[in-house]
């Protein structure tokens, strides 16, 4: 399901990802550290509901709120279009450029390197060909 969200209605997801069901009023108060009045993240809310990002099922007089798009995906699909639009769909000259500006740590590079080894030879002609 590709579902596209604005980087405000991501910020009210991450809410939902890391702890659901929430009602509105819980969001709300889960956001409180941004300048946002509460009839915005009830308008976030309501666009993620018609997006079908989110549930919405009834609790008296009040709403449970959950996820409907997994963080996986949303950042699968955020990954893929940056280094599409980006890159032309690679992750090398991503890597570089983050190398050249000094942006890659020591711990980044040796996760790297880990990656790297853990890739048999196959993995590697399958991410190459796009096979799988």
């Amino acid at each position: 399901m590709m579902i596209q969200i604005s980087e405000a209605e991501a910020i009210v997801m991450d809410v939902l990802w890391h702890d659901a069901p929430r009602t509105a009023e819980d969001v709300v108060a889960a956001l409180a550290g941004r300048d946002w009045a509460e009839p915005t993240i009830k308008t976030l809310l309501n666009r993620l509901l018609t997006k079908r990002a989110i549930s919405a099922e009834r609790d008296g007089r009040r709403y449970l709120y959950r996820p409907l798009l997994q963080r996986e995906e949303w950042v699968a699909q955020q990954s893929e279009g940056f280094l599409g639009r980006v890159f032309d769909g690679r992750v090398a000259p991503l890597v570089a450029h983050f190398s050249q500006r000094g942006q890659l740590s020591a711990r980044d590079i040796a996760e790297l390197k880990q990656l790297l080894q853990t890739l048999g030879p196959g993995d590697a002609d399958k991410q190459e060909t796009g096979d799988e």
